[in-house]
């Protein structure tokens, strides 16, 4: 389902420059639906394969539109509930249906033709309105690729971007916050709408004003790193950041020292990285995000080295640590020879709450996919960085005394019987 998903987008990306705007072909759907006008938008919208297909889905904000090729009608299953059959447009094959989705997470969807399951993805994510560039709302501006050698990782060359706010004043030290896997984030508009969602969020001073930075996972020669860096469970990475990529930085910007006004983000390998920065060095990194994380076994080296699937067990036996830590995952996330990631996700959920940390577990249907963290990105930030006061350099983080009265997380259903 990921490789359908990463070839949807493509089709839609090579399509863009032909196709009308997302409202205006919603418009067209409503209003015109029986014309080659609105068919022809269609198509170049949503892709004529993807749309024979069954995966052809397009939508902003709230309101989305499915359109599927079929001899007979189809029925349109959204979240696993039934939505309605689809119309037709006369004097054609293509069947249409618009609708609304809840904002702020991500959703599945499929027909029935004939008694037959066709068609249908995963990862729809439904975007909230700060994911969108607003009127009025200052831009910050992203630096060119900046390249870095390095000297813990010997040779390793490392590319990143800086983010710097429209606000930021070098008199005042900002705030901080660092996403790995930073290539996927430099097109504001793109799948992950990171830029935006800062822009927004800053000016509506729910986050404070921040620098984030952008890092990519490093080359060693013709050796990806990205493993090694992102699932080892120990502290290179983290003395990587703080030694190497954030001293660069500070050269350049007048950053906040004290973790209480830093966060780490990422999804996957980088999820478990984010995590494993803040577990090494919580006076660096006390807020961070955890997307899909591989909370699995895939540096582990039997009496060599700690694994991520070791990390529930760490969490409930360790001290604990000063930090605060969002989660998310999906039911339908990756199962292979590491582990399972929906299942370690719930353990580090439940493990944080055992031990009575300050997190917030956001559980989906999707994939491992970066539809779902995307989509309620605004939400997340938010709750990471709520309460920030920038006269303060610390504060001890508490589990919110309502996460104390509800139950452990539990899998009450299976997929098959």
């Amino acid at each position: 389902m990921k490789n359908s998903v990463v070839l949807f987008l493509a089709a839609v990306s090579a399509l863009a420059a032909d196709a009308p705007p997302v409202r205006a072909l919603l418009e067209m759907a409503r209003n015109k639906p029986h014309t080659a006008e609105f068919r022809n938008a269609a198509s170049a919208a949503m892709g004529e394969d993807n749309i024979k297909k069954g995966v052809a889905v397009i939508g902003e904000l709230a309101d989305f539109l499915w359109v599927v090729e079929a001899e007979k009608q189809p029925t349109l299953y959204v979240d696993d509930e039934p939505r309605g059959v689809l119309r037709r447009s006369k004097g054609s094959n293509l069947w249409f249906t618009t609708g609304k989705l809840k904002q702020g997470t991500s959703h599945k969807f499929h027909y029935v033709i004939d008694g037959k399951l066709f068609g249908g993805r995963n990862d729809v994510p439904a975007y909230l309105p700060e994911s969108y560039q607003q009127p009025g709302v200052p831009e910050g501006k992203l630096s060119e690729k900046l390249v870095h050698t390095s000297k813990i990782y010997e040779g390793m060359t490392t590319n990143y971007w800086i983010y710097v706010p429209a606000q930021y004043d070098p008199s005042k030290p900002a705030a901080l916050m660092v996403w790995q896997d930073g290539e996927k984030y430099t097109n504001r508009n793109g799948s992950g709408r990171l830029l935006n969602v800062v822009d927004n969020l800053m000016a509506q001073k729910k986050i404070p004003v921040m620098i984030t930075v952008l890092i990519s996972p490093g080359m060693q020669g013709t050796r990806r790193m990205r493993s090694i860096q992102y699932d080892t469970v120990n502290d290179t990475y983290a003395r990587f950041l703080r030694d190497e990529i954030l001293a660069e930085v500070q050269e350049k910007y007048n950053i906040r020292r004290d973790g209480y006004s830093r966060a780490i983000a990422g999804e996957s390998s980088g999820g478990i990285c984010a995590f494993n920065v803040a577990w090494h060095q919580p006076d660096q990194f006390s807020r961070v995000l955890s997307r899909i994380g591989s909370f699995t076994s895939i540096q582990w080296k039997p009496n060599q080295l700690d694994g991520g699937q070791s990390y529930p067990n760490k969490v409930r036996k360790e001290p604990k640590r000063n930090i605060r830590v969002w989660l998310s995952d999906g039911s339908e996330d990756l199962e292979n020879i590491h582990g399972s990631w929906p299942l370690q996700n719930i353990q580090m959920a439940n493990s944080l709450k055992m031990k009575g940390y300050d997190f917030r577990f956001h559980w989906g249907n999707g994939t491992h996919s970066t539809a779902q963290g995307n989509a309620e990105l605004p939400v997340a930030m938010t709750w990471l960085w709520r309460g920030y006061d920038p006269s303060k350099t610390e504060e001890v983080y508490e589990q919110d005394p309502e996460e104390k009265t509800k139950p452990f997380y539990r899998v009450r259903a299976l997929n098959r019987e």
